[in-house]
């Protein structure tokens, strides 16, 4: 027991013994420094010394951009760039589709290989179900009087404006005769127009030249797009005055008549398509060529 306890007084006595570190003159011996320390303030020193470094070189890390090169860290703009080309990616993604569906139907336009519309001239719905019971429609006697007073004032009212009963109004692209007619059944989905050559092809409303081009089978091609989905084909041109992209008025000329390879000395055939939401219409339903 007193070993032991004689071996702690010794360990005490060496780490709390001070000692003294002096820097003397080399030629005079002069004393210039001099500090008293202990093997517990060297270990003491040298630990503050470790953690100090550890401390500094983590907010050199964590403040600095040093910290964008330790291998699987991103940094925030790293993380916003990558942000940015995500969103143009999908953003070009959904536009490549809207082109591919656009082109797809206007290729279905160009070859017909489309259904046909069921285009009716009227707008109501004929309908074998009634809405209301006959016994709901009975108009009392007091009603009755009133709207016979309310319409015959109205009955020559010269102020109550006309209202149209149709959007649009298409104009003939020519006119002459008829010598080929909408056939669905067999894959015509066009009219044929005989006209003298160099007659005026004219657009039938107002809208955007989608494509004007020129084919060895079809002469000059026109195709616009109007209004509520509408697109017209024109094909058989000799020339055409506009060009894809141009905006053009209903009943504006767009070319000439006299092209392709049906047409003769004096007289043209003018090839005319009408589809609607992608659907071929026959045209004559809406246009009088005559």
């Amino acid at each position: 027991m007193s070993k032991q306890r004689l071996k702690l007084q010794r360990l005490k006595k060496r780490f709390l013994n001070k000692n003294r570190i002096v820097l003397f003159n080399e030629h005079t011996f002069e004393e210039i420094f001099s500090i008293k320390i202990n093997l517990v303030n060297v270990i003491g020193a040298c630990l503050s010394l470790f953690l100090f470094l550890i401390l500094s070189t983590v907010l050199l890390i964590v403040f600095t951009p040093l910290k964008e090169l330790i291998p699987g860290y991103s940094s925030s703009e790293l993380k916003r760039k990558a942000i940015e080309l995500t969103l143009k990616t999908d953003s070009l993604e959904q536009l490549s589709s809207h082109n591919e569906a656009y082109i797809a139907a206007l290729k279905r336009v160009l070859t017909g290989e489309v259904d046909v519309a069921k285009v009716n001239m009227d707008s109501l719905v004929k309908s074998d179900t009634p809405l209301l019971e006959s016994s709901a429609l009975k108009v009392s006697e007091s009603d009755q009087k009133l709207r016979e007073l309310v319409l015959n004032e109205d009955k020559y009212n010269v102020f109550q404006e006309a209202k149209p009963k149709v959007g649009t109004v298409l104009f003939p692209p020519v006119k002459g005769t008829l010598v080929e007619k909408y056939d669905p059944k067999q894959k015509r989905y066009w009219v044929v127009i005989a006209v003298p050559n160099n007659t005026a092809i004219k657009a039938i409303s107002a809208g955007t030249v989608l494509l004007a081009e020129w084919t060895p089978q079809q002469g000059h091609i026109l195709i616009i797009r109007h209004a509520e989905g509408i697109i017209s084909v024109y094909k058989q041109a000799a020339s055409l005055t506009k060009v894809q992209g141009d905006l053009v008025k209903t009943g504006e000329a767009i070319g000439l008549s006299g092209g392709g390879i049906n047409s003769a000395n004096t007289s043209s055939y003018v090839h005319f398509e009408l589809w609607k939401d992608n659907y071929s219409i026959d045209p004559t339903m809406f246009i009088d060529f005559d």
